[in-house]
C-alpha cells in the first residue's frame, strides 16, 4: 500500500496518468502513463516489481530498509539491485525528459507489479490476461536484468523455464533393525543419483565451454527431502523436491520423458508431480534487422557502452510478457557491480545508480521513437 501511494504521488508530481488494477485481493498493479503523440502506435512498457525478498537482519552491516549510504557512496538496502534502482531510474529519466520538453511518438507506460519474487502468479501472470493490459497495447517491454562486475552491461533476451518437481517414492515399511527389501529410501536414492548425475554433466558442460553462460545450460538443485516418522521406523513414503531451470533450447517433451525414465528405472511406486512447470519459453530477437533491438543496441553504441546479450539464468516477469507476444529485454544498468540480489548487504554505488538514469534518458527516446511497424496495425 505504501508503495502504491508513493507511485501515485510521483504520477501527480510528473503529470502522468495513473491507473491501479487489483489483479488479486490486495495485489495492485500501478500503471503510470506518458502519452505519445501518435496513439495509433503500440506502446513501450517499462516494467518493475514492488516486492522484495526477506532479509536476515543479523547478517547485514546496516539496516536493510533504511537505504544507508556509507562514506564510499555505497547504498545498502534490500532492493537496491532487485530492482528498486530500476523503478526509480525509469521515473527519474521520464522526469528529466519531460522537464526538457520532449515528446515522442509512442506512449510510455511504467508498470509496477506485485508478487514477482514468489513467481508472479498473483501479479504479472494475472495482469497479462486482463483487458487493462490489452488496453496498454504494448509493443515492446523492458524488465529487470542483473549486475555485471565488468565494464560491460548484460542484456537478457530469454530465460530458463522453472520446473519445480517433487518425486515421491513408496516402499515396504518396518522396523529399522531389519534389512527390509524394496524401501522407499533405496528407490528415492536411485532417482536422486540420476538427477545429480545429470546436474554434474550440465555443470561440466558449462565449465568446459568458455562461450557458454549459466542461462544456456539446464541447472538443477535438490532443495527438499521429506519423509519418516521416527529413528526406528522404515518409512513407507519419502520424497525429494528439485528446482530445475530448463534452458530455452531444450525439447520440453523429451525432458519430461527423461524424468519419467529416471523414476521408472528406480522401481515400482516412484512418481513425480509439478509444483511449477513453465512451458512457454520465448526468445526476443537480438538480430540487427529487428527494429526494437536495433533501437536498443544503437543507443548503446552511441554511448560507447558494451552490451553482452545472454539468457537469464532464473525467472522474471518477462516470461509472462513474452508468452503473450510482447518482445521483452531484461536490463538493469549496473556494470562494475557484483551480483548481490537476494544477498546479505545488497548494495549499489550511487555513481552506478545515477549513471543508470543517464542511460535510460538516452534509451527511452530511442525506443519511443521507433517508426511505425506492421504489428502496429
Amino acid at each position: 500500500g505504501a508503495a502504491v501511494a508513493f507511485l501515485e504521488e510521483r504520477a501527480c508530481q510528473l503529470g502522468l496518468g495513473c491507473q491501479k488494477v487489483e489483479v488479486a485481493p490486495g495485489r495492485v498493479v500501478t500503471i503510470l502513463t506518458w502519452p505519445g503523440t501518435n496513439p495509433r502506435l503500440s506502446s513501450v512498457l517499462l516494467n518493475s516489481h514492488t516486492d522484495v525478498v526477506p532479509v536476515f537482519k543479523e547478517h547485514w552491516s546496516h539496516d536493510p530498509f533504511e537505504a544507508f549510504k556509507d562514506a564510499e557512496g555505497y547504498i545498502y538496502a534490500r532492493g537496491t539491485q532487485d530492482m528498486k534502482c530500476v523503478s526509480i531510474q525509469y521515473l527519474e529519466a521520464v522526469r528529466r525528459l519531460k522537464a526538457e520538453g520532449h515528446h515522442f511518438p509512442r506512449t510510455i507506460h511504467m508498470t509496477f507489479v506485485p508478487d514477482e519474487e514468489v513467481g508472479g502468479h498473483q501479479g504479472m501472470e494475472l495482469f497479462v490476461r486482463r483487458p487493462e493490459f490489452q488496453a496498454l497495447r504494448a509493443g515492446f517491454a523492458l524488465d529487470e536484468g542483473l549486475a555485471n562486475p565488468t565494464d560491460a552491461f548484460t542484456v537478457f533476451y530469454s530465460e530458463r523455464s522453472p520446473w519445480w518437481v517433487r518425486i515421491s517414492s513408496t516402499g515396504k515399511p518396518g522396523h529399522s533393525s531389519r534389512f527390509i527389501e524394496d524401501t522407499a529410501a533405496e528407490k528415492l536414492h536411485k532417482v536422486v543419483s540420476s538427477v545429480l548425475a545429470f546436474r554434474e554433466k550440465e555443470r561440466q558442460r558449462l565449465q568446459s565451454d568458455p562461450h557458454l553462460k549459466a542461462g544456456a545450460v539446464t541447472s538443477v538443485n535438490l532443495t527438499k527431502l521429506e519423509g519418516g516418522v521416527a529413528y526406528n521406523v522404515v518409512p513407507a513414503t519419502m520424497s525429494a523436491s528439485f528446482d530445475f531451470r530448463v534452458a530455452p533450447d531444450v525439447d520440453l517433451k523429451a525432458f519430461e520423458e527423461q524424468l519419467q525414465g529416471w523414476c521408472r528405472a528406480a522401481g515400482e511406486g516412484v512418481t513425480f508431480e509439478f509444483a511449477q512447470k513453465w512451458t512457454e519459453s520465448r526468445v526476443t530477437s537480438t538480430d540487427d534487422s529487428d527494429p526494437w533491438w536495433a533501437a536498443f543496441s544503437e543507443a548503446f553504441k552511441d554511448m560507447k557502452l558494451t552490451l553482452e546479450p545472454e539468457i537469464f539464468p532464473a525467472a522474471t516477469d518477462s516470461r509472462y510478457l513474452r508468452a503473450v507476444g510482447v518482445p521483452a529485454l531484461g536490463f538493469s544498468p549496473m556494470n562494475r557491480t557484483p551480483v548481490l540480489l537476494h544477498d546479505h548487504d545488497e548494495r549499489l554505488h550511487e555513481a552506478v545508480f545515477l549513471r543508470g538514469i543517464d542511460i535510460y534518458t538516452r534509451l527511452l527516446p530511442a525506443l519511443a521513437s521507433v517508426p511505425a511497424l506492421p504489428s502496429d496495425g
